[in-house]
């Protein structure tokens, strides 16, 4: 049963991350930062990967 709720919390902490590293990608700042020098910020990424890694251990904490 601790298995499914971590699983949940995990699956739940890991949508939020993903969006909020997609807010940072598609921000003004950040778009205007990728126009002008290529870079996308560290945080847009940490978020995205963080999220999907958080999603990724929770689906196999359900099963």
């Amino acid at each position: 049963m601790n298995n499914k709720i971590i699983g949940i919390i995990l699956i739940i902490v890991g949508a939020a991350l993903a969006m909020w590293g997609y807010n940072i990608y598609d921000s003004a700042s950040s778009q205007l930062s990728r126009t002008l020098s290529g870079d996308t910020p560290i945080e847009a990424w940490a978020g995205m990967i963080g999220g999907v890694i958080s999603i990724l251990i929770g689906i196999t904490r359900l099963k």
